[in-house]
């Protein structure tokens, strides 16, 4: 019921992973995340191997579509 009134894009929310993640980077913590939205948002998906997370967690049924995304952001990155 609540769902509409969140959206992982916000830029306040994406401001706030990236420096949740070099806040941790910094104290030499691991960073990862599990959820649907990197299971079903390949965008999302790459914005976090571009803000340096560590480890993400999909589900199992979107391990394939969201595999490609994943290398191909690390190879960039």
């Amino acid at each position: 019921m609540l769902a509409h009134l969140f959206d992982e894009r916000n830029p306040a929310v994406t401001r706030s992973v990236e420096s949740l993640i070099a806040t941790a980077h910094a104290a030499d913590r691991h960073v990862g995340l599990c959820g649907q939205r990197p299971s079903s948002d390949s965008d999302f998906t790459r914005f976090l191997i571009e803000a340096g997370i560590d480890s993400v967690s999909v589900t199992p049924d979107s391990f394939a579509s969201v595999k490609h995304p994943v290398a191909s952001a690390e190879a960039e990155g």
